[in-house]
């Protein structure tokens, strides 16, 4: 479900220390019923366990492999338009207590990077020619006893062509990607159980 952005603003993650030069682009809870205040680890396993094994719609699929070949065809993701190329990884910036946290985290075989991991949040990034990307998971207590997951995508186009290209996929992630993003990552926690075995 879309939150209002300052649900992610307001809250003191420690993401804001270093990405004041990044917009928030859109802010996302996720339910998880049952979860508890020590549940985030399990959960971010779950996540990527879930990327590793579930297929995603038919539909989905094809607009990824449609964005992976026009991406192909116009080199934006050539490796100097990427993360180290075109710009410095956000872990550049990183205070040594966070710098440390990413060590060891098991990779996921999706196109991001993991910046950090902490008990209540983690960040992963994406760079390509049109974006640099960040994404933050964090572990919100609801009010009622339990947790929830909340995603903020953070974004520092690529100038004209990068806010173009965030205007032209817009109508895509709101409609399209974001629900499926929500049934995939409840799934994942209803199934972590048979997921994480």
């Amino acid at each position: 479900m879309k939150v209002p952005k300052s649900e992610h603003t307001a809250r003191p993650w420690r993401i804001h220390e270093f990405t004041r030069d990044f917009r928030v682009e859109d802010v996302w809870s996720f339910r998880t019923p049952g979860a508890g205040k020590d549940d985030f680890p399990v959960m971010l396993a779950a996540l990527r366990r879930a990327y590793d094994t579930v297929k995603e719609p038919v539909v989905v699929r094809f607009l990824f492999a449609v964005r992976w070949k026009l991406g192909a065809l116009f080199g934006w993701e050539a490796p100097e338009a990427s993360l180290g190329g075109r710009v410095p990884s956000l872990r550049d910036r990183l205070p040594p207590d966070l710098a440390r946290t990413a060590e060891g985290v098991d990779p996921c075989s999706d196109p991001f990077t993991d910046v950090y991991q902490l008990d209540d949040e983690a960040v992963r990034e994406l760079a390509n020619k049109t974006v640099h990307t960040l994404m933050h998971l964090g572990w919100v207590a609801t009010g009622d006893g339990g947790y929830e997951l909340r995603m903020a995508a953070l974004v520092k186009p690529n100038g004209r062509f990068g806010r173009l290209y965030m205007a032209c996929i817009a109508p895509f992630r709101y409609l399209i990607i974001y629900p499926m993003l929500t049934r995939q990552w409840e799934r994942a926690w209803r199934d972590r159980a048979r997921l994480l075995a």
